[in-house]
């Protein structure tokens, strides 16, 4: 894709389809660059300017993909990379249902996507080397991850449990059956 072209220019590539293409099957050449990033709080520009139509970003968060450390939007006939600040989601709400080991935690990402962690969709809690700020993730699909928001990484901690094993001192959160540490950092919260 020339730097001339327009994101709908690839609008019209993509197969109607509701959720997320298949772009792991797809293998188009790759066509360059283009002006596109996701910030690091999820919203999308093109060329320096926020894509303000919430179902044109909806429609592109469904063809990316990481290759990687980079990212690209792909469609059967052509593959142009982006620029991702931290993660290309960004998980905005919490849902909780049940709890203990049978509880159920269902995010919702900035683009409507809802996703329940558990053993396909796990999460995971980084933490900046330098400021201690907490980083949490939330796999969305493939190699693809959401940012989990401010917010709902509170509402996380308020839900969060003693480890299990006793030479661990750390927090975490259970759904679907599994335990995710948040880390002996979170205590501190």
């Amino acid at each position: 894709m020339s730097d001339t072209a327009k994101p709908h220019d690839l609008l019209g590539q993509i197969p109607a389809s509701k959720g997320p293409a298949p772009v792991h099957l797809w293998n188009p050449p790759f066509c360059g660059d283009i002006d596109m990033r996701i910030a690091r709080d999820g919203t999308w520009y093109y060329l320096g300017t926020p894509i303000g139509r919430k179902p044109m970003v909806k429609l592109f968060s469904s063809i990316i993909r990481r290759d990687g450390e980079d990212y690209f939007l792909v469609t059967p006939v052509e593959k142009v990379g982006i620029k991702v600040d931290d993660a290309p989601f960004v998980a905005v709400t919490l849902e909780v249902e049940g709890e203990g080991e049978q509880q159920v935690l269902r995010f919702t990402t900035q683009v409507d996507e809802v996703v329940e962690a558990g053993p396909e969709h796990p999460l995971r809690f980084e933490f900046d080397p330098v400021t201690e700020e907490p980083r949490p993730y939330l796999n969305v699909r493939g190699n693809l991850d959401a940012l989990i928001h401010r917010n709902v990484f509170y509402q996380l901690v308020e839900l969060a449990l003693a480890a299990q094993h006793p030479d661990e001192q750390a927090l975490g959160v259970w759904s679907q059956g599994r335990y995710f540490s948040i880390g002996a950092c979170a205590a501190a919260f």
